[in-house]
């Protein structure tokens, strides 16, 4: 039995929202978790999850149990951690990219062909750097310390 036009374009759709569910309840679950581990609550409560650990090693005579249980719980923490810190290092970049490519487009002067340098491939990117560092020579500027500038009240 073949499936409609219409068909298809409404099991599509059924699929695209479970994804887009899915992504929407990680996010907010990636940024919820970065926050609360990155605090200095859960370092207190790592350092003393790790002194308990410490002290009851006399208890099972620094048994390779007694080891195995920390280095277990360590790589299954630590192994869950680098996709919530690399979701959220993706998601401050992009936010990142964006805020700087609007502020090149709204600039009068400001070269256009900036916009999106996180295309360009490797041997691309470092011509550009020696652009830059030639315009910086022959600009004169050898100083890169910029003295503050007084506010005007």
């Amino acid at each position: 039995m073949e499936k409609t036009e219409l068909e298809k374009i409404i099991e599509h759709e059924k699929e695209h929202d479970f994804f887009c569910v899915v992504t929407e309840a990680f996010r907010i679950f990636a940024h919820r978790s970065a926050t609360l581990l990155g605090s200095a609550w859960a370092f207190t409560g790592a350092v003393l999850v790790i002194a308990v650990w410490l002290i009851t090693g006399p208890t099972f005579h620094f048994s390779d149990t007694w080891q195995l249980i920390i280095n277990t719980a360590t790589t299954i923490i630590t192994f869950l951690m680098v996709f919530l810190i690399q979701n959220t290092q993706n998601r401050d970049a992009k936010a990142m990219h964006l805020k700087l490519d609007e502020l090149i487009r709204a600039m009068k002067g400001a070269r256009n062909k900036l916009v999106d340098l996180e295309e360009l491939s490797d041997e691309e990117l470092s011509k550009l750097e020696e652009q830059f560092q030639r315009l910086h020579k022959t600009s004169g500027l050898t100083d890169t310390h910029v003295a503050p500038v007084e506010s005007q009240r």
